[in-house]
C-alpha cells in the first residue's frame, strides 16, 4: 500500500484503525436514482453486508455496466470536523479500472455529501447542493485496503466545480441540511460519472466515521 499525502487536508492513508460502526447494507444505496432513472447500470440497488459490518459489491465488466456512487441517509455534517472511511479493493492480477466518461484519466473513488431537497440539476443555488472531497482527496482505484480522513474545512468543491470561498453560504447551508452522504466512483474531472472493470473486481467500505 503506497502512502497518499493529502497536503491541503493532513489527511493520510493509514494502517486499519477502528471506525465507528456503520449503516448496513440495505441502508445503502447503488445509483444515483434521478427521475426514475438509475444511473449505476447493471448494478443490484444495495451493496452485499459481509462479516464484520462491511458492504460490498462488484465493479461491472465492461460494456456490462457501471457505478456511479454508493449512498447513505446521514444528518446535519455542521457540526463535524471530518469523514474518514476504510475500504478494500479487490482485484483478478491485471485487472484495470475505467472511467467511463474519461477514459484518459485513473478510474477514482470519492467523498461528497447532498443537501436535502436536491433536484440534481447543478443550476442557481442547487449548483451548491452537492459538494465533492478536495481533489487531493481523490484516491485511484487499485487493488489494497485504505484508510481516508477529509476534514471538512478543506476545499471541498460544488457540483460546477465551484470552491467553498465562491458560495460560503450554500456550503454552509449544504452541511447544516445535509441528507446523503456518498461515495463517488468517476475520475478527477467528472466524479460521479462511472467506473467499470475490464476483469473481476470488488469494493469494499469496512469502516465509515464522521467526527
Amino acid at each position: 500500500m503506497k502512502p497518499i499525502r493529502l497536503a491541503l487536508l493532513a489527511a493520510l492513508v493509514l494502517a486499519p484503525v477502528g471506525l465507528a460502526a456503520m449503516p448496513a447494507a440495505s441502508q445503502w444505496e447503488i445509483g444515483p436514482w434521478v427521475r426514475g432513472r438509475n444511473y449505476s447500470e447493471g448494478m443490484p440497488a444495495n451493496p452485499d453486508p459481509v462479516p464484520g459490518g462491511g458492504v460490498r459489491f462488484a465493479f461491472p465488466q465492461g460494456s456490462r455496466g457501471q457505478v456511479d456512487a454508493m449512498t447513505t441517509a446521514i444528518g446535519p455534517l455542521d457540526g463535524a470536523r471530518s469523514i474518514t472511511i476504510r475500504y478494500r479493493v479487490d482485484a483478478a492480477p491485471g485487472t484495470r479500472f475505467a472511467a467511463v466518461e474519461t477514459p484518459e484519466m485513473p478510474a477514482t473513488v470519492s467523498l461528497y455529501f447532498q443537501r436535502a431537497g436536491d433536484t440534481w440539476t447543478g443550476r442557481g443555488r442547487y449548483g451548491s447542493y452537492r459538494w465533492y472531497a478536495p481533489g487531493e482527496a481523490v484516491i485511484p482505484l487499485e487493488p489494497g485496503e485504505r484508510t481516508v480522513t477529509v476534514r471538512l474545512d478543506a476545499g471541498w468543491t460544488n457540483v460546477n466545480g465551484k470552491p467553498v470561498s465562491d458560495d460560503p453560504a450554500g456550503f454552509a447551508a449544504a452541511r447544516a441540511e445535509a441528507a446523503t452522504l456518498g461515495l463517488a466512483f468517476g475520475s478527477l474531472s467528472r466524479r460521479s460519472h462511472g467506473v467499470h472493470a475490464d476483469g473481476r473486481a470488488s469494493f469494499t467500505l469496512l469502516g465509515l466515521r464522521v467526527d
